[in-house]
């Protein structure tokens, strides 16, 4: 019995598991960029509030830079372009920029396993430069998240236009990309709000949601996620992603209060119905129960396509004693944010229509002695013209002559007319004359 148990012994010892060193497990690095003015608040903010990433804000702009906060890195491009001041709302300009600064550029963003850049689109600097970034990014084998603005309607039409032609450039080039509209933030704060304080409340729900996405990935877990479900998800590019992390009070009716406000976020202008991929976690402490679970979960999954993958990840933390943590990342999402290119209408070619064209009249010739031919229209044309002649000689001939006894007596219509057709008719005898060839006239009259 004693030589059994030392054999088992020895072959529990084969068995055991190597020991994993700390320093075996491969460190995640995230890196958050933020190019241009605005992003350049939005990435200091964030920096101040989110550890376990690093902090990178790209501008042109050296008075915008020297304004950012202390734990991000400040990096100057395209100073020999703009000499140290902003692009002017010129994207070409931005994107000139970013292109004469491609291997520094290259050197800020090697080595992470994921870049998130930040942009506030519809300036030239963010718009120009942020698709160049992108592209080495992607291009250095990065997995990049893009977390997009577009500007108040206020700001007009042109800068709306140069937004949304920014993301049409920035879609093939990243893994996926959030879009916030700015006029999102009207449904959360009164219009009366200083600008200040509503752009600060987006920046404070945004370092929420990385918050919780960077925590799902570092934290370990009862039911694990790390950084290649985070990949699975990502994989693929130009995703349409919704990203949102909400902390609900422990009480009765927590898991339907956690559920209406993770799929509910005011800031993005689409949902989570039909995306294709979707990455959850519940953290809390150990007292979670598997219905609250269960019902945020199951309410989750109805949502999305059928055929989603869908990864799913439980997280006890002792800080969350009193509260249920969120984290929802979907990528995939039907509703589309770029405008549709207008479709070139094809002009439908029109069949040339023949017009006949009105036959002529027949030309009634009758040949003179000397050769001529006359018309028809021309003899009638002629007889009227000759006709109104002959009435005004008529009348003149009446009106000089003294009227005599016989002409007192009023004329009527009928014997004025006869007078006028035996006038025509002796015009007609006359111009028969004068049609025939002279050496015939000559002896007619002889």
């Amino acid at each position: 019995m004693a030589k059994m148990a030392k054999e088992s012994k020895k072959k529990v010892e084969k068995v055991k598991l190597p020991e994993i060193k700390p320093e075996q497990i491969k460190k995640i690095r995230i890196r958050v960029v933020g190019i241009g003015g605005g992003a350049g608040n939005i990435v200091s903010e964030i920096a101040s509030k989110i550890k376990k990433a690093s902090f990178v804000v790209a501008n042109t702009d050296l008075k915008a830079l020297k304004t950012t906060g202390r734990k991000v890195i400040r990096f100057q491009f395209g100073q020999n372009l703009t000499h140290g001041l902003g692009t002017g709302m010129n994207p070409e300009l931005g994107e000139m920029a970013a292109q004469a600064e491609k291997e520094k550029i290259k050197k800020i963003l090697e080595n992470q396993d994921l870049l998130i850049l930040v942009a506030c689109l519809g300036g030239g600097t963010a718009s120009g430069a942020t698709p160049i970034f992108a592209k080495i990014s992607r291009n250095l084998g990065n997995l990049t998240l893009g977390i997009f603005t577009l500007p108040f309607k206020f700001e007009g039409e042109k800068k709306m236009g140069i937004a949304l032609a920014a993301l049409e450039k920035l879609k093939p080039r990243g893994n996926a990309f959030l879009v916030i509209p700015n006029e999102r933030i009207f449904q959360i704060v009164d219009k009366k709000t200083p600008l200040k304080v509503a752009l600060s409340t987006i920046n404070k729900m945004l370092s929420e949601s990385l918050e919780g996405l960077i925590e799902m990935i570092y934290e370990p877990g009862l039911i694990n996620i790390d950084f290649a479900d985070l990949k699975t998800i990502l994989e693929g590019q130009g995703k349409l992603a919704y990203l949102n992390t909400v902390k609900v009070q422990k009480k009765e009716g927590a898991a339907q209060e956690a559920v209406e406000k993770v799929l509910n976020n005011p800031l993005y202008p689409y949902s989570i119905r039909g995306s294709k991929g979707v990455l959850l976690n519940i953290a809390g402490e150990r007292d979670l129960r598997l219905s609250q679970v269960s019902q945020i979960s199951k309410t989750i999954s109805e949502l999305v396509n059928p055929e989603a993958k869908i990864i799913f990840g439980i997280s006890h933390i002792p800080k969350y004693s009193d509260i249920i943590q969120t984290t929802l990342l979907a990528t995939g999402c039907q509703i589309k944010i770029l405008p549709k290119k207008p479709k070139k209408r094809k002009i439908k070619k029109i069949p040339l229509v023949k017009v006949k064209e009105p036959k002529k009249p027949k030309k009634e010739s009758n040949l003179s002695a000397t050769g001529q031919v006359k018309t028809a229209k021309k003899v009638k044309k002629s007889k009227k013209i000759k006709v109104k002649v002959l009435e005004e000689e008529i009348k003149e001939k009446t009106e000089n002559q003294p009227p005599t006894e016989t002409e007192k007596i009023r004329k009527n219509a009928l014997q004025l007319r006869k007078e006028i057709e035996a006038a025509e008719g002796e015009l007609l005898e006359k111009e028969k004359i004068w049609e025939t060839p002279a050496f015939l006239r000559r002896q007619k009259l002889s």
